[in-house]
């Protein structure tokens, strides 16, 4: 088999068909990855290989941020691959927002995935998901989410007609401006009484006994699509690669895919130096920093102590605890991918910090002000990056790639109380989460209808 899906744990390593829908080792219960075989599928020799195909841009693939990559991750034949135009994305080199951060001017970049035709990140992986399930001939697709995978999802269906959706939310955690998406794209839609959490426990059971299409990145699919994020890093920066790579964790599919991108083109001889990996935690959704950095769990060549991460969340269940944070996108207290992204921290030198709501809307505001509008969740990687400075981890002089994931209307309603001279609306969006200050705001300015009033204002 050229393209074939195998199991990451290094003791078992099954291999499967790219034609059989699992979500995890039917031998072993460990993930899964697409793997390929490159004495079978020539990869290129040289990232140059790809700037010809930027001036393709009227073949719908090349146009395509993920398919334009496709010789680097063949899993079907590219006639086969779906796209709605995705991937269309920015790196920004970030002058205004870098002082912020205690880096140099000239040396923080922000990947704004926000273009993307959903708003987020999650349609690069959605690409590859959804063109899988049409390929293995799926009438439904299904997803848990917290707003942003549900959004893709449904737009994917709604474009292409070609799979009907169906979403999985919990109770009162979703950010309108995701949920109107759904919604208006024609996804069915559940609401369950529970989070995110157990929206992602009920998906897999009812995708398993309904036969529907599972689309949450425990899908090894979604990952593939997701990689080509930092292949059009790579690529802005001219095939050089950066010091540092700083993601917000949720599920941790980004940064599970982050990595598998870097081990890949390592091994492919096409890069030559590794950056380093920062997963950045809101504090009240932080398991990934609990275990990784203060447990003390890592990859240890695929033999890490499940037993560790297994009493983890005994407790977590025993104390109910639930996740809670402002970044909804990332506010997910049991990542599906936990050993993926424990293998991508390991070969990226990795660290993992958490942040404050504070730190959080502080950081947000400073990104808006330099251009780029993003939800809560993405400036956790932004505020995660000025900790690390503060720390010494990261030096002032270093290159620093910060990913925004998702556009600045998925969640207005952080973004106006934060800026907000209404205390009363501020209070209960923001003051209820332990957000104090809004030393950034913006805050509009009331006056009468007078001219004179209007001008002194100005």
């Amino acid at each position: 088999m050229s393209v074939y899906q195998q199991c990451i744990n290094p003791a078992c390593g099954k291999q499967f068909g790219v034609d059989e829908v699992l979500h995890a080792c039917p031998a072993c219960g460990e993930l899964l990855d697409v793997e390929y075989d490159w004495n079978k599928t020539a990869p290129p020799k040289s990232l140059r290989h790809f700037e010809h195909y930027r001036q393709e841009r009227s073949h719908p693939h090349r146009l395509s941020g993920v398919w334009r990559f496709h010789d680097l991750l063949p899993l079907l034949p590219l006639e086969q691959c779906l796209t709605i135009g995705e991937g269309q994305t920015l790196l920004q080199q970030a002058h205004r927002v870098a002082p912020f951060t205690g880096l140099k001017e000239d040396c923080l970049y922000l990947q704004y995935e926000g273009l993307n035709p959903s708003g987020s990140f999650k349609d690069n992986g959605m690409a590859a998901a959804f063109s899988h399930g049409v390929f293995v001939g799926a009438k439904r697709a299904a997803c848990a989410s917290t707003g942003n995978t549900s959004a893709s999802l449904a737009i994917y269906s709604a474009c292409t007609g070609l799979m009907q959706s169906v979403i999985f939310i919990g109770s009162g955690k979703i950010a309108y401006g995701k949920l109107s998406q759904a919604l208006d794209y024609g996804a069915k839609t559940v609401q369950i009484q529970g989070d995110f959490d157990d929206a992602m426990a009920r998906v897999q059971q009812v995708s398993k006994e309904q036969g529907i299409y599972l689309v949450n990145s425990v899908n090894p699919f979604r990952l593939e699509g997701q990689k080509t994020i930092m292949f059009r890093v790579l690529e802005a920066l001219h095939w050089e690669v950066p010091d540092w790579i700083v993601v917000p964790g949720g599920n941790l599919g980004n940064s599970s895919s982050f990595g598998k991108a870097f081990i890949e083109l390592h091994r492919l001889g096409l890069i030559q130096k590794v950056p380093r990996l920062a997963v950045i935690n809101a504090a009240g959704a932080n398991t990934l920093y609990r275990l990784y950095e203060q447990e003390g769990l890592c990859w240890n060549g695929g033999n890490y102590d499940k037993t560790l991460a297994q009493k983890f969340f005994d407790q977590m269940t025993a104390e109910r605890r639930k996740a809670s944070t402002i970044a909804s996108a990332i506010e997910i207290n049991r990542p599906v991918n936990l050993s993926k992204c424990l293998r991508a921290l390991d070969f990226c030198n990795g660290v993992v910090r958490d942040v404050t709501e504070q730190e959080i809307l502080d950081a947000k505001a400073q990104v808006g002000a330099g251009g780029l509008g993003c939800e809560p969740a993405s400036a956790a990687s932004v505020a995660g990056a000025k900790k690390l400075v503060a720390e010494g981890v990261l030096e002032k002089s270093d290159r620093v790639v910060c990913i925004l994931t998702g556009h600045q209307l998925k969640d207005p309603n952080a973004t106006v109380a934060y800026h907000s001279a209404d205390n009363t609306f501020f209070e209960e969006v923001l003051g209820k989460r332990g957000v104090k200050t809004a030393e950034f705001a913006n805050r509009p300015v009331s006056v009468a209808n007078d001219l004179d009033q209007i001008v002194g204002a100005l």
